[in-house]
């Protein structure tokens, strides 16, 4: 609301269970502080379904509403705190709206098919900005610029557009969406949103205030618990504060985790921490450096003496806030009142959620009272001078309780003549009006209620100087906290009187000298049992100055650093501050060789840009000697896995980092080189032949037989012994990336076998190109042995050679004879050419010894077989041209 008004509007939907729909909507407004309502139909339309409403952030007169999607997609737009509006069609239908921290015309829509849409004028123009954006991945980065993840990829763009022009891509790899934290409850001071990336999923930011983050990490060996990580301004080096936090899961399934900031306060927090299996509740004054238990009361609500002794028995409190923003929660602090917070807890040995109490405290945690026995709800009145206490309950009430001396005394009244189920509280607490409003029901049948309440009748008159008085903030006794001393004016109990809303609550402060109490232990140093700060046995000091220069100095840690916030001054503040030191020659270390993709492999004929990263922070590259944002660039030739070697060195030493690169191109085609016939274990060579060639970066997978399982191999060749007699299918493929190509040949296993190398005249293949059915009719003139027992190798060793295979038929052994190879051609018109004579340049080869003397008697007939052709051949005027009976030789009829 603004401040000359204080407008309330009210959306209701009237929900028809036949149809399963909301069939009307109706939208109301009130300007005398829900006293009368009126009713806006007309001013939307009247048959305009209204789905949501959205109040500018930045500008609370502007209001912005969703029509019902099922019936239209349109926004309607009041800039007067919707005494008037209008309507705007937009062609999709708008999920969630997301305002700009600081402008208040910036808008981004997500619509239900994942795209993002962009308006600089509150929704009156869209434009597209990207689609394919995940669920929830889109947010402001800073005062112009957003930032969005589609699939695996982040991207941070213009307000005004998404162009291929403007847009950054955030990493050049994978990006894990679930990493992605954004602390959208705080703002940096330029008042935009601050956001953290960060690559476990199990931290959880918790706070950023001043830029520095309070995150809950779950480490290794915890399951329940976290640890509580702070981090210094820039927010890159965490140390730890509080191990075992306590968490929970909300209903939506999210991390709730038991730590508090006390509002008001500078550096102080409670939290609730697992110590020897109970939950105990926690509270430290400078930023988490140390921490304490919680002294509970001396006495209960009706004054009974408690004898809960430290540290067997403390109080503990229950630190979840509210899901429902108009009810207090279990725990209450406002910016306004420091030094007061009300919180629900109990008092014992642990954190119960039986036998609960309200506490308060009135001087910042050093001492509670019981206020009640019961839960209540608790808010803050009159600018925080007076608090508002409703019974917490599952049952209609009457009466709320008003305390104007800080819970020391209570004064009931009643709000209602009949009980009422109360539902939550609207109140502008830090403003000059006093009015409260009630809303809930009578009954779970009954109709909406809303009950105004003006409490000004309460005071009679404003505070004057004479109605204040000064406390001391202070940690048990010590007035210096965060490094300053400093005294607050709070109004003295029981002056009826009002307080004004500019009236200041700090009276004075000053800075205190600084002690070993303002500063913790830096990073990579940890607390001692006596209070020091040592270094970890994993962090090396020198390693912090990995980028200072020789000429250059740097400030070196004494182990501690100043608590941030912190404003002491002088004292023992040289002791622990930083010492600056001069820069020291070092040895080069921790260099690491990258890609400038972050791949480790490459496609051939691409060009490959190799990063240097001395693992500090500091990327950089050179060419040439000479430094470059582009890398060093190569262009492989071959393919292969390449051992590259980056090294630095100075005259202290040097580093050295190695990256192995696969260089890899695809693959045309493959062919299996297998033998036609192998014998029964015996080990068979197999070939695998590939075009392109590759080296060491394909894998191949062999298939024997039926198996289910393959053999894997990196090399293209594989001896494989057949166990089994017959026809042996033999399987291969060829993995190149995602490219898979196979081949397949049957090989014939048998006992023992016979062949017979054969070569021929070289002139036979250059008249008969690429045909090798030739080869298949040596068959032909092979008598004595059945067509089933022949099997002839098409190409072995050279083109003008074969391999003839007699398989034996059970014991029996053929007597080959071979026929006059002369005219071996004159059976196929296609080869219908020039005959040579066929000369057998090996003898028949037995796999089995025993067959030795058959051998020796076909090796006498293949010579006297080689002999007779060569006499045919001399005698002869000259070589016989076999042509087809009836055709022409030289004019004659054959």
């Amino acid at each position: 609301a603004s401040k000359a008004t204080f407008v309330i509007l009210i959306l209701t939907k009237l929900y028809d269970f036949n149809l399963g729909a909301v069939t009307e909507s109706s939208l109301w407004r009130s300007t005398d502080y829900g006293s009368t309502y009126s009713k806006l139909n007309d001013k939307v339309g009247s048959r305009t379904v209204l789905s949501y409403l959205y109040v500018c952030p930045t500008n609370k007169q502007k209001i912005m509403m969703l029509s019902d999607p099922e019936v239209e997609s349109a926004v309607l737009i009041s800039s007067d705190e919707g005494a008037s509006f209008e309507k705007h069609p937009i062609n999709f239908n708008i999920l969630s709206l997301l305002f700009h921290p600081a402008q208040e015309n910036w808008i981004l829509a997500y619509s239900h098919d994942g795209k993002v849409y962009s308006s600089m004028d509150f929704g009156k123009r869209w434009i597209l900005v990207h689609d394919n954006v995940m669920p929830g991945r889109f947010y402001w980065y800073d005062c112009m610029h957003f930032r969005l993840y589609i699939l695996q990829q982040g991207l941070t763009c213009r307000a005004q557009r998404c162009t291929e022009g403007n847009r950054q891509f955030l990493f050049p790899g994978y990006v894990d969406t679930n990493s992605l934290v954004v602390q959208d409850e705080y703002r940096v001071t330029s008042g935009c949103w601050l956001i953290f990336i960060f690559s476990s999923i199990d931290m959880h930011i918790i706070s950023t205030d001043e830029k520095q983050v309070f995150a809950a990490v779950q480490e290794w060996n915890q399951n329940n618990t976290y640890s509580l990580y702070i981090s210094d301004s820039p927010g890159v080096y965490f140390i730890l504060s509080l191990e075992n936090l306590r968490t929970s899961r909300g209903p939506a399934g999210n991390l709730l985790v038991d730590f508090y900031k006390v509002e008001g306060i500078n550096g102080m927090y409670l939290a609730n921490k697992l110590v020897d299996n109970h939950i105990k509740t926690f509270i430290t004054y400078n930023k988490g450096q140390t921490w304490a238990l919680l002294p509970a009361p001396a006495t209960d609500v009706a004054g009974n003496n408690l004898h809960c002794i430290l540290p067997f028995c403390s109080l503990h409190l229950h630190l979840e806030m509210s899901e429902n923003p108009y009810t207090s929660g279990p725990i209450t602090s406002k910016k306004a009142v420091p030094g007061i917070i009300v919180a629900t807890g109990n008092i014992g040995p642990e954190l119960s959620s039986t036998n609960l109490g309200m506490f308060i405290t009135s001087d910042a945690g050093n001492s509670w009272r019981q206020i009640f026995d019961e839960e209540h709800n608790i808010w803050f009145l009159d600018n925080g001078g007076a608090l508002l206490a409703v019974l917490h309950a599952t049952t209609p009430i009457r009466h709320l309780w008003i305390s104007l001396d800080e819970g020391k005394k209570w004064d009931r009244h009643s709000f209602s003549l009949a009980p009422l189920y109360v539902d939550g509280v609207l109140m502008e607490p830090e403003s000059d009006n006093h009015i409260i409003t009630f809303f809930g029901h009578f009954s779970h049948r009954s109709e909406w209620q809303l009950i105004k309440i003006d409490y000004k009748g309460l005071f009679t008159r404003r505070c004057m100087d004479g109605d204040y008085q000064t406390w001391y903030l202070h940690n048990k006794g010590e007035l210096c906290v965060m490094g300053e001393k400093q005294i607050y004016m709070k109004r003295r109990p029981g002056n009826r009187c009002m307080l004004t809303q500019d009236y200041s609550r700090i009276y004075s402060s000053e800075p205190c000298p600084c002690t070993a109490y303002d500063f913790e232990c830096d990073y990579g140093w940890e607390r001692q049992t006596n209070g020091k700060c040592s270094r970890a046995f994993w962090f090396h000091p020198n390693s912090v100055a990995k980028s200072c220069s020789i000429g250059q100095s740097f400030l070196n840690s004494t182990g501690y650093r100043k608590v941030l916030s912190n404003n002491c001054k002088d004292g023992g503040k040289n002791m622990y501050s930083p010492k600056r030191e001069a820069c020291r020659p070092r040895a080069p270390q921790g260099l690491r060789l990258t890609t400038s993709q972050g791949e480790l492999s490459a496609a051939l004929g691409s060009n490959v840009t190799f990063m240097l990263d001395f693992g500090d922070g500091i990327k950089i590259t050179y060419s040439n000697l000479s430094r470059t944002d582009d890398g060093i660039r190569h262009i492989y030739r071959t393919t292969g896995i390449y051992q590259v070697t980056a090294v630095a060195e100075n005259n202290q030493g040097s580093d050295s980092s190695i990256l192995f690169l696969h260089i890899t191109s695809p693959v045309e085609r493959i062919y299996l080189s297998t033998p036609v016939v192998a014998v029964r274990g015996k080990e068979a060579n197999l070939t695998i032949v590939v075009w392109p060639s590759h080296t060491r970066t394909l894998t191949f997978f062999w298939w024997f037989d039926n198996s289910s399982e393959p053999i894997i191999t990196l090399e293209g060749s594989i001896t494989h012994t057949f166990q089994k007699e017959g026809k042996n299918k033999v399987t291969v493929q060829v993995a190149s990336g995602s490219t898979v190509m196979q081949d397949s040949k049957v090989i014939n296993v048998k006992e023992f076998f016979r062949s017979l190398l054969l070569s021929f005249s070289p002139a036979l293949d250059e008249h008969n190109p690429d045909i090798p059915e030739w080869r298949e009719d040596i068959g032909r003139v092979v008598s004595g042995v059945p067509e089933e027992q022949l099997l002839v190798s098409l190409y072995s060793g050279l083109p003008t050679t074969a391999e003839l295979f007699i398989l034996p038929n059970d014991d029996t052994v053929c007597e080959v004879k071979i026929a006059d190879l002369v005219l071996i051609k004159a059976s196929r018109e296609d080869l219908f050419h020039l005959s040579y004579c066929v000369c057998v340049s090996a003898p028949l080869v037995d796999s089995n010894a025993i067959h030795s003397g058959s051998a020796m008697l076909m090796l006498l007939s293949v010579v006297i077989v080689g002999l007779a052709a060569f006499f045919i051949y001399k005698f002869k005027r000259f070589a016989p041209v076999v042509t087809p009976p009836g055709d022409d030789v030289d004019g004659k009829k054959v």
